[in-house]
């Protein structure tokens, strides 16, 4: 019992810490923000639109991913702009491959959307 207890609060603070994260980039990132508005857009296109329960899930799937890769973009910026103020080409380089993260996700979306409405 001692161990579901610890589990459940090391749950509880899991929910709590993600929660917080979200909560901060949704105040500081209006690209967060911008993908979200283009998640509900899908989302309410995939409902106009007939398909699949398949291909819904996956519509949503890619969607919930860019969401994800747009904060682990927003995670490697925060980290290097802390770390240094200073510009340097490995600081550049983790950026942009973080925003190319975001970019590939998005184009996979893209691509879901195309081969459903093509298909």
């Amino acid at each position: 019992m001692k161990w579901l207890l610890g589990e459940l609060r090391r749950l509880q603070n899991t929910a709590r810490w993600s929660y917080q994260g979200c909560a901060s980039a949704w105040a500081r990132e209006k690209s967060l923000r911008q993908w979200a508005v283009i998640n509900a857009l899908s989302v309410a296109l995939s409902l106009v639109v007939e398909m699949s329960a398949g291909e819904r899930a996956l519509i949503y799937a890619l969607g919930i991913l860019v969401l994800a890769a747009e904060l682990l973009n927003t995670a490697i910026e925060e980290v290097v702009d802390y770390i240094s103020t200073d510009i340097d080409p490995r600081a550049k380089r983790a950026k942009d491959a973080g925003s190319a993260v975001v970019t590939l996700t998005a184009i996979a979306g893209g691509v879901a959307w195309a081969v459903i409405l093509l298909g």
